[in-house]
């Protein structure tokens, strides 16, 4: 059964609607039209916590969307995916895909940030500390990134740049 008939809250619903309505009247082609169909469906599957059938829904949508900027929104879902599953080689794997597609998207280098700094939680607790900086390290590069992009954004990121003496920028809102 299509993901458009299992919607039963009002706000999947209206969102339903709305989106094929303006499907109908976009001056679009049909690939996109349908890639954006997998797309939403995706969404409305991620949403529900059915992540093997958002992952395929959005794989469908790769194949038929040709739009870099669209393409680089479904990688960075796909990467929400596999990070939440504790697969953070294959988030990291698809958040690089989504920023070779769309350079400026802060929200997959804060989430490539998050990862690393988890890696470096993880070796200081195993008493790795050169090991721990070194991911320290690479987390405050993709923070850096994703504040100069976002600057009003990942407050918690610029504190944590500030506190451990990996950044000197101010950013004032």
């Amino acid at each position: 059964m299509p993901r458009t008939q299992k919607n039963d809250n009002f706000i999947d619903k209206t969102f339903t609607v709305m989106a094929d309505l303006i499907l109908k009247v976009l001056p679009t082609n049909q690939k996109a039209k349908e890639a954006f169909i997998y797309y939403r469906d995706g969404m409305s599957a991620q949403g529900e916590g059915e992540y093997a059938e958002a992952l395929d829904n959005y794989t469908e949508a790769l194949k038929l969307e040709e739009d870099a900027y669209d393409r680089s929104f479904i990688r960075y879902n796909m990467g929400l995916i596999y990070a939440s599953n504790g697969d953070h080689e294959k988030a990291i794997e698809q958040y690089h895909e989504a920023l070779e597609d769309n350079p400026r998207m802060p929200q997959a280098l804060n989430n490539i940030a998050v990862i690393y700094h988890f890696k470096g939680e993880k070796a200081q607790q195993r008493g790795e500390k050169e090991e721990a900086e070194s991911w320290f390290d690479q987390a405050a590069d993709y923070w850096k990134r994703a504040v100069s992009l976002a600057p009003n954004n990942y407050i918690e990121a610029q504190n944590w740049l500030k506190t451990t003496g990996r950044s000197n920028m101010d950013v004032f809102f």
